[in-house]
């Protein structure tokens, strides 16, 4: 094992340790597929998208994995998957898959991801990544050097024509500056909702609606937007039962000088997600709910700007709708070009960067500016940081 310095983080180091086999060049044949876990999300979202690309030969589903063996029977049966197993150790050995997609609840996700990293295999994981910055650096050291296997987050809301159209407008200042904007998660879950075990708590979730509903947004807001520079924020625990928070908001100023407002929330009945960008000449606004098509963004010129010019801006083109497709589909043009995919190492990272300092920032009444939680600070390792009326009770604690 290796330790180096990340130069593109003040403070960050990363060990680098031996990825095992390097991924398999794909020389034009089917993309080989497995996933693991058999919910919800994968049946409903990622299980359609690669069924999607092998109808157009470029994915070959081979295996499926879940600790339920009569689950992951039915999985098998119902997407006509040909292997099903409960071990992932054993499906990596004999099917050999060239991508895993990732679809457990979060604690798992690290151990699942340097699995399938070690095997050779690209990963393409469920938000969010993994509990903690931490984490996702030593996942990220299990990465190939040099053409991969790489690990990429699922961000589907960054891919589709209308996040790709505006990102550009944005990049080429088309609308002039950024200057203002709002993102908004507001969304509403119930006592059910957290009556699932593993919800609601550090250890199991990483964080409440911060990390695991409004991250989408934040990622958004960032593709968008570039790096932010440092956050103020405050979260509550107004509702539910729960060791997390119900409800955070924050203050973030990015390198452009474009300063943002950021609310996430459970606990929002007239549910809505929200992107609004006010530029020198527009203001361009997203509004949605779990995805979003071109018809879903709104432009609004200021006075006098050239009716040629809202015209271009308004054409979104052939409309992409982002979706898990979507990114799937450049995912694995990137696994044939032998390069880094978007939504993956420090590209991958930033969002859960912010997040991190965003309940440091809540949890210690301070300002966190970009790049200062590094190892050593004690939200690096873990969101709540050990904050008091934060952190889980300690058995001695509990029994007081």
């Amino acid at each position: 094992m290796r330790i180096s310095r990340d130069a593109t983080t003040p403070g960050r180091t990363t060990e680098h340790e031996d990825a095992g086999p390097a991924a398999v060049p794909l020389d034009g044949r089917r993309v080989r597929a497995a996933v693991i876990g058999t919910g919800a999300i994968a049946s409903g979202s990622h299980l359609p998208a690669l069924a999607a690309l092998a109808a157009e030969g470029e994915v070959e589903i081979v295996a499926a994995v879940d600790i339920d063996a009569g689950a992951v029977q039915r999985f098998c049966a119902g997407g006509g998957v040909p292997h099903g197993y409960t071990d992932l150790g054993r499906m990596l050995a004999e099917q050999r898959p060239d991508l895993v997609c990732v679809c457990t609840p979060p604690t798992l996700h690290r151990e699942q991801t340097a699995a399938a990293l070690r095997a050779g295999a690209w990963v393409w994981c469920e938000k969010p990544p993994v509990p903690s910055l931490a984490d996702f650096d030593a996942v990220e050291a299990l990465e190939g050097a040099d053409g991969g296997p790489y690990a990429s987050i699922v961000f589907q809301h960054r891919f589709g024509s209308g996040a790709r159209h505006v990102r550009r407008l944005i990049a080429g200042r088309a609308m002039g500056r950024p200057l203002v904007a709002h993102c908004q998660t507001t969304w509403y879950r119930d006592a059910a909702y957290y009556a699932v075990p593993w919800r609601g708590r550090w250890e199991t979730e990483g964080g409440g609606p911060a990390m695991g509903h409004g991250i989408h947004q934040m990622d958004l807001l960032l593709d968008l937007l570039g790096p932010w520079s440092e956050v103020r924020a405050m979260a509550g625990r107004l509702v539910h039962d729960v060791q997390t928070e119900d409800v955070s908001t924050a203050l973030v100023r990015f390198g452009s000088g474009a300063l943002a407002t950021v609310v996430n929330s459970v606990l929002s009945p007239d549910e809505v997600s929200r992107i609004r960008i006010d530029c020198e000449r527009a203001t361009v606004e997203l509004t949605h709910l779990y995805g979003h098509g071109n018809d879903n963004w709104r432009i609004t010129p200021a006075p006098g700007v050239p009716a040629e010019d809202v015209a271009a801006w308004r054409d979104f083109g052939a409309d992409v709708p982002s979706s898990h497709l979507a990114q799937l589909r450049e995912l694995v043009a990137s696994m044939r070009a032998g390069e880094r995919p978007r939504s993956s190492g420090a590209d991958g990272r930033t969002s859960l960067e912010l997040i991190t300092a965003l309940y440091k920032s809540a949890f210690t009444d301070t300002t966190v500016r970009a790049g200062e939680i590094g190892p050593g600070d004690p939200y690096y390792t873990v969101l709540h940081g050990g904050a008091p009326g934060w952190a889980p009770a300690t058995h001695e604690e509990a029994s007081a």
